[in-house]
This record gives C-alpha cells, structure tokens and sequence, in this order.
C-alpha cells in the first residue's frame, strides 16, 4: 500500500494562474512536485530555526594575490575544522579563487564561519546554500 495521501486545496483562480506560469518556468511537471518541493523547503528553514544538525555549502571568490588572505581564510577554517567535512580549492583564472566549503552541525555555527570567511578584506563574493542532512525528510 502506497504512503501517498491526495487532499485537496482551494485557491483563487487568478493565484493558481500565477502558480502555474512559476511552476512552469521552473520545469515542474505537475502541480504535486513542485508543492512537494515547497514544503520541504519549509521544513528544512524550521530545521536550521530549530537549532538541528544540518548541512551547508560557504562559495568564495578571491584573490589569492591578496596579502595574507589565503592563509587567514585557512586559519579561520581550522578553528571550525569538527564541522568541515571538505573543502575544494578552484583556480578560475591567474589571480582569482574558489573555494567551495562544505559543513555539516549547528546552524549557529555554521552561520558564523560564513559571517568570517565572506567579511575576510578581499574576499570578492561570498554565496551560502543551506540543506538538510536529511534524516527528518522523506
């Protein structure tokens, strides 16, 4: 017997338009996967709300000219090394970096290693992406 539950959902015609142009630029199939999709969004913002275990990604884009940077942005990595689980090192070009952080532990942590690293003096760009680790999503 299949887990799948149907329920139904009133809208206003004109929402529901405006839903499926989105879902529709999106790619979305149908109507279900892209409200799966939603959901489990929201639960994933109340995981890192909740202070649960959760995962992460930190981008940076630098200068690796810049004095000192390269080994500050280390060394800040090393103070949070029991919730690094990798890092990559991309030469993009002669004098730019990225490097790609994964992380997985306490929101609050990771959060503020994100804080560091992005606000480092010569760092370009900083990008977060926040995920779960999964064990709460089906």
């Amino acid at each position: 017997m299949s887990n799948l539950v149907r329920f139904g959902v009133s809208l206003e015609k004109e929402l529901l338009e405006r839903f499926d142009e989105h879902i529709q630029g999106k790619k979305y199939t149908n109507r279900s996967e892209a409200i799966r999709d939603m959901i489990r969004d929201e639960l994933v913002k109340k995981e890192w709300l909740e202070g649960k275990e959760v995962t992460g990604s930190i981008t940076l884009v630098y200068n690796h000219h810049k004095r000192e940077l390269t080994n500050f942005l280390i060394d800040i990595q090393h103070d949070y090394h029991h919730i690094i689980l990798s890092t990559q090192h991309i030469h993009l070009d002669e004098d730019n970096c990225l490097e790609i952080i994964v992380m997985k532990g306490k929101p609050k942590e990771i959060e503020e290693l994100y804080g560091k690293l992005k606000s480092a003096k010569g760092v370009k760009h900083g990008g977060f992406a926040m995920t779960t680790t999964g064990k709460e999503i089906t």
